[in-house]
């Protein structure tokens, strides 16, 4: 390698290691993220499926296409989450709609009691979360995601 790429090379890492909102959001993703699961370790959910679990309730019956848009995620993410939540009863298949191919998730009775039992030890990492972020940060996060639509993702 040339001493021209290696400089190059050297100014383009130095960058992205100083500027990168790539790097530095997939790693705070990763250490909250990382926080919820332990809270939710002993409801036998991690925090993409709790937090998918959350979407479902607030939907009240959508397809796996919707769930997906109004989730932010790839069809392959959402079906190995969504795979945990049918096998451990939490999400149930309503029959399809009248002339529908679809058929229609919502939470099961397990799945509203879930949400309501590990809601103390969401409440509690929240906090956390929060106290680790500082106040600005965490409503920096809430603000800009709340500011972002799907709309303008797919564009």
């Amino acid at each position: 390698m040339s001493t021209e790429t290696k400089t190059a090379e050297a100014g383009v890492v130095g960058e992205i290691i100083r500027d990168c909102l790539l790097t530095r959001t997939r790693r705070i993703s990763r250490i909250i993220t990382n926080m919820y699961d332990q809270a939710l370790r002993p409801y036998s959910v991690n925090a993409p499926q709790f937090s998918l679990l959350v979407v479902i309730a607030k939907l009240g019956g959508a397809s796996r296409a919707e769930i997906g848009r109004a989730n932010y995620q790839e069809r392959s993410t959402l079906t190995r989450n969504l795979a945990h939540l049918l096998a451990e009863g939490w999400v149930e298949e309503m029959a399809p709609e009248e002339g529908g191919r679809s058929r229609p998730l919502v939470l099961s009775q397990a799945g509203r009691e879930l949400l309501v039992s590990a809601a103390p030890a969401w409440r509690a990492v929240q906090e956390k979360a929060k106290q680790l972020l500082g106040e600005e940060g965490a409503t920096a996060i809430v603000d800009v995601a709340n500011s972002i639509s799907f709309d303008e993702l797919v564009e």
